[in-house]
């Protein structure tokens, strides 16, 4: 049943045009209660075969995501792990570190040997996102700079000083384009600016505050030059016309990608602890799929913002994690437990949105 269940997973994702009744038959196809502690980032490689996850229990959890197994199970216990990505393949990881210093590691999987250290943040790193299409990574941090690593290179090739006043907003996230050619950068939660990446060292092309022009709209309160809420993770979809920024609030805010122009903002989400909630989009950008702090998943439509399904999951606490694979029709979602999600044709669908 398992095995038959799994084959779902070869069915390419390109060749999948999302519906809605697509999206609702999405259902666990696989549950794994490997971790111990909170599971505080995953991530698929580009084949769509292998997922990887970090744990705050020092652990880093390698999945077969055709077989629906755990392959294996490594630890940092010196160093801690956070942030981890697959670069350019399947043989090594870059994550972020909880213990003793602030620099990003390059690690060897078959041996579980590190490679190189990325020094030079001086607090803890909050973004770490991979150029598509280069040995190039880009990292963030509470010490108010964003880097350009090349990975080959242990000292930065690029620094970029935010200028922000102090408070709890001073963190900066950032994320490349689908093209590898531009990454935005978000700052002190209502600022983004885009750079070509080839001339980052000229400043950003253009700026834009996004709130602002939801507030047109939305007549939030605008007495205070902060924020309520925080940025914690940012997003464009895979093809490139959008970019998601979601928040430790009950806030998710999409966006135009290169003029900043508000398309909608979703609020449908409980998220008392001030979690640093995620989101990801379907392979083809149509949907997004949104976790909250009462361990619901809820799926919008991108285009007209419409929820079209929400979903009681087994976690037992805030969803922090969620992504859809990159290649084949699954996605995952991660608490302390690691689901797999994939669409089973004869379930039936359950907590429908009314329409």
């Amino acid at each position: 049943m398992l095995i038959e269940a799994f084959s779902v997973v070869n069915t390419m994702a390109s060749e999948i045009k999302f519906t809605q009744d697509t999206m609702k038959q999405f259902n666990v196809a696989k549950s794994f209660n490997v971790n111990k502690d909170r599971i505080n980032a995953m991530n698929f490689s580009l084949d769509g075969e292998t997922l990887i996850s970090s744990s705050d229990d020092d652990s880093i959890v390698i999945y077969d995501c055709k077989e629906g197994e755990t392959k294996r199970t490594l630890f940092s216990k010196k160093y801690g792990v956070d942030l981890i990505h697959f670069i350019h393949g399947t043989e090594q990881v870059l994550h972020g570190s909880t213990k003793v210093d602030d620099s990003v590691r390059l690690l060897q999987l078959e041996g579980n040997k590190y490679i190189r250290y990325y020094s030079g943040h001086t607090k803890r790193v909050v973004s770490l996102s991979i150029c598509p299409t280069e040995d190039t990574f880009l990292t963030s941090s509470i010490d108010n700079t964003l880097r350009l690593w090349d990975v080959r290179i242990p000292t930065a090739q690029g620094l970029l000083n935010v200028q922000t006043i102090a408070g709890p907003h001073t963190r900066p996230i950032a994320n490349f384009d689908p093209e590898g050619v531009v990454f935005a950068a978000g700052i002190q939660s209502s600022l983004i600016k885009l750079y070509d990446i080839r001339h980052f060292d000229k400043g950003p092309f253009t700026t834009f505050r996004p709130l602002e022009m939801m507030e047109n709209t939305d007549k939030q309160t605008t007495n205070s030059t902060l924020p309520t809420e925080q940025w914690t993770h940012l997003k464009f979809s895979p093809d490139g016309k959008m970019i998601s920024i979601a928040t430790n609030g009950t806030s998710l805010h999409l966006i135009e990608a290169f003029q900043g122009l508000p398309i909608h903002k979703f609020t449908d989400f409980v998220n008392d602890r001030h979690e640093p909630l995620q989101c990801c989009f379907s392979p083809d950008s149509s949907y997004i799929l949104c976790g909250s702090g009462d361990n619901r998943i809820l799926i919008y439509k991108a285009e007209s913002g419409e929820k079209v399904i929400e979903k009681q999951t087994e976690h037992s606490g805030a969803i922090q994690c969620i992504q859809f694979n990159p290649a084949f029709l699954m996605f995952a979602t991660a608490h302390t437990n690691m689901l797999f999600w994939l669409p089973m044709i004869d379930a039936q669908p359950t907590d429908d949105v009314p329409s």
